[in-house]
């Protein structure tokens, strides 16, 4: 969503008693809406549809809503033959959810589990999807409602990279095994993101909670500084996700 748009439901939502939502957040714009929710007064709370999705719903008013009011409908995907169909991967869910001309707003996070794919939608979406999804990939799918899955959204490795800086090029480069001189390359060809907003600065400094994305190589979030060396270098921690 354009920050405007968000501006105006956050101004719209402060005095109302039944809440009203927005569709699916990234990291950036969740910091936009919380923003605009304080300066309006709005009470808040955000929700992916389960407790550490990335992408988020906002929902705001008077009173901030429970998570069983927030308009999200959950998908489970499988394949219709285990023995002949190929696993299914986030990408190919993804792509073939972008293939029906729908909005990424409308979609929260998709998650694989055990031969399955779990996709978070707005609830109006969600009879049109179920009806759709009947190929992802190569693989014949049957798709029904379900409740989310137990677990975490995310399975991660913790990994600790020394840098002199807390640099994006820096801790990147550190992070995925490539030379700093690569790592700037692939931030000029916009294929690296802090919080879902394109890094345009090689030198953009990193904060703790924030989460890099690097299109080919992966996904982590820092998690903070765990210690300075003797010669000044930082030691952080950073969650890579699998």
């Amino acid at each position: 969503m354009e920050n405007k748009q968000l501006d105006e439901l956050c101004r719209r939502a402060a005095d109302r008693y039944q809440p009203l939502f927005s569709r699916f957040l990234t990291l950036d714009e969740q910091k936009q809406a919380e923003i605009a929710c304080r300066k309006y007064g709005a009470q808040y709370r955000f929700f992916g549809g389960m407790a550490d999705c990335e992408r988020r719903m906002l929902g705001a008013g008077a009173e901030a809503p429970e998570e069983d009011e927030f308009p999200i409908r959950c998908l489970r995907i499988v394949p219709r033959s285990l023995k002949f169909g190929q696993a299914l991967a986030h990408r190919d869910v993804l792509g073939t959810v972008m293939g029906l001309g729908l909005e990424r707003e409308l979609v929260g996070d998709i998650v694989i589990r055990e031969g399955a794919a779990y996709l978070f939608c707005v609830r109006q979406m969600a009879d049109l999807l179920r009806e759709s999804l009947v190929r992802v990939g190569r693989t014949d799918t049957a798709c029904e409602y379900c409740e989310p899955p137990q677990g975490p959204v995310r399975t991660v490795r913790e990994v600790r990279v020394q840098v002199t800086s807390a640099r994006a090029d820096a801790v990147c480069a550190h992070l995925f095994r490539l030379s700093r001189g690569d790592m700037q390359e692939l931030i000029r060809q916009g294929r690296v993101s802090v919080d879902d907003r394109p890094c345009v600065k090689c030198d953009q400094p990193l904060s703790e909670g924030q989460v890099l994305s690097v299109r080919g190589y992966g996904r982590a979030r820092v998690q903070g500084v765990e210690s300075v060396s003797k010669k000044g270098k930082l030691n952080l921690v950073i969650e890579l996700y699998r």
